[in-house]
């Protein structure tokens, strides 16, 4: 059977090289380079995304051997019936292995079309390294990869001020443009790369902070078999993700006459504040899917699906929303609430196996961002632990022990985050410290957290104890003892 690729695929078009992409991950391509293909087909848009890797370069490599193709299968609820569909995505043109070829990287900042830079290298990826290096090929972070670009492009055109750049970050982070633009400016004074540069950087180019909302959980590794016989061909790169999506870019009225989504059917707007829409999307949405992760994946499930559908893990998450985040959060109650009806209908899809050790990917920067100012809220709002989220939190600590039972599972976190679990659970385990001894010394890491959990009162305790109730009864057990608490109040 032929693999996906432009010889056997003739419906494709060469489009400009108007994006670059840092990220080639699932879901940038089941997200905005569908929209890419969706902007091409319905309007003038023109254009085809340039994708370079973050990290390592495997997946740069397949996705070349596919000439960039790949398919996507969109399934869930839309205009308000089920619907599996598949497409063929054309709208990358081409992968740049960063550590093979970093000179077709600085070609491609001298490109006149190029306009867009879009990245999505999780919450931990937006993060200034003091040891990058301009010289370096290529630089060890994405931001510092990204000043170098700029700088290359800054230099390609003479500062050309109409040839700078519109920037859109999909991280998940707050003002993630705002913080990016910030490291980038740090990384040019660090580099001695001139007030002229930073002029340009300031002047030249539009960083617009961005909220995205589709849940892609990948490659669909349970039913590629049958998927391929129907498709006739193989395809490394296939993607599913569900009907449903938003994109809000907060950035100038002239983005909408360069990205015109405006009658394309794409849920994609430009507005003056997102802050609306990316607090709820944050707390409830992926705030709901880091809390239920560690809970449901040591009690033996292994999706999203399963979890909401399993009575007393689905009772929890949605207690959870209802009853500890939504309150923190500001806005009308029935807007709130058919959200989060919306969320829990999603997290059920039968079509989408959104696997939960996927999800589990830099856990701890994901808590901080997603869970702990509702945590913080709540106690500020009433003066008490929000105890399903503590009880979240107590899973979390738990789970990157590193074990399920007797099955060891395969923790993805910053090798610092990693190394500090490690050598702590070791520590108890070998009986050099105690369980509360444990509990304060990871709360208060504000390497952590960056912040000192520990201060908050009555927090150690109350992970302690159910810590020492997941430890002797199992994860479900301390579940129920949480509820028995909770019915007793």
């Amino acid at each position: 059977m032929q693999r996906l690729n432009r010889r056997n695929y003739k419906e494709y078009e060469i489009c400009p090289e108007k994006i670059l992409q840092f990220g080639e991950g699932n879901f940038l391509r089941g997200f905005v380079d569908w929209q890419v293909q969706v902007l091409n087909q319905k309007t003038d848009f023109n254009g085809s995304v340039v994708v370079v890797q973050p990290r390592g370069s495997e997946k740069i490599e397949r996705l070349n051997r596919q000439d960039g193709l790949f398919t996507l299968y969109l399934q869930g609820i839309k205009d308000g019936r089920p619907v599996n569909e598949h497409m063929v995505i054309d709208s990358i043109s081409r992968g740049i292995n960063l550590f093979m070829d970093y000179q077709a990287f600085i070609e491609l900042a001298a490109k006149e079309e190029l306009r867009f830079i879009i990245s999505n290298t999780t919450e931990a990826g937006i993060a200034y390294d003091p040891e990058d290096k301009l010289e370096e090929q290529p630089q060890k972070s994405f931001p510092g990869k990204l000043t170098a670009f700029l700088y290359h492009r800054f230099k390609a055109f003479s500062g050309d001020q109409q040839r700078g750049c519109i920037i859109i970050p999909c991280e998940l982070i707050e003002n993630n443009a705002k913080v990016l633009k910030e490291i980038v400016l740090k990384y040019a004074q660090d580099w001695n790369l001139g007030s002229g540069f930073i002029n340009w950087i300031e002047n030249a180019n539009t960083f617009c902070s961005s909220l995205v909302d589709r849940i892609v959980p990948g490659f669909p590794s349970d039913t590629i078999h049958e998927k391929t016989e129907e498709l006739g061909y193989q395809d490394e790169l296939m993607v599913v993700g569900e009907q449903y999506h938003l994109w809000v870019i907060e950035g100038p009225e002239f983005i909408k006459h360069e990205l015109p989504v405006e009658g394309t059917g794409l849920n994609t707007m430009v507005v003056k504040d997102l802050t609306p829409f990316r607090t709820r999307k944050v707390r409830i949405l992926n705030g709901a899917h880091t809390a239920m992760t560690p809970l449901a994946y040591l009690s033996g499930l292994e999706t999203v699906e399963e979890a909401v559908n399993d009575n007393e893990i689905g009772l929890f998450i949605s207690e959870l929303i209802t009853e500890e985040i939504v309150p923190t959060l500001e806005g009308d109650a029935a807007e709130l609430g058919v959200y989060e009806e919306e969320v829990l209908s999603r997290f059920a899809n039968p079509y989408i196996k959104h696997y939960l050790m996927s999800i589990s990917l830099n856990s701890i920067s994901k808590f901080i961002t997603r869970n702990l100012p509702s945590l913080i809220d709540y106690i500020e709002k009433t003066n008490v632990l929000p105890m399903r989220m503590v009880f979240a939190l107590s899973c979390l600590i738990f789970f990157y022990r590193g074990k399920r039972g007797e099955e060891s599972i395969s923790l993805q976190d910053r090798p610092e985050t990693l190394q500090f679990f490690q050598s702590t659970w070791n520590m108890y385990e070998n009986q050099e410290i105690e369980l509360n001894e444990l509990v304060e010394s990871v709360l208060s890491e504000k390497i952590l957290w960056d912040m000192d959990l520990d201060e908050i009162s009555n927090l150690s305790s109350t992970v302690t104890k159910h810590l020492s109730d997941i430890e002797q009864l199992g994860v479900r057990s301390a579940l129920k003892e949480l509820s028995k608490t909770l019915i007793n109040k």
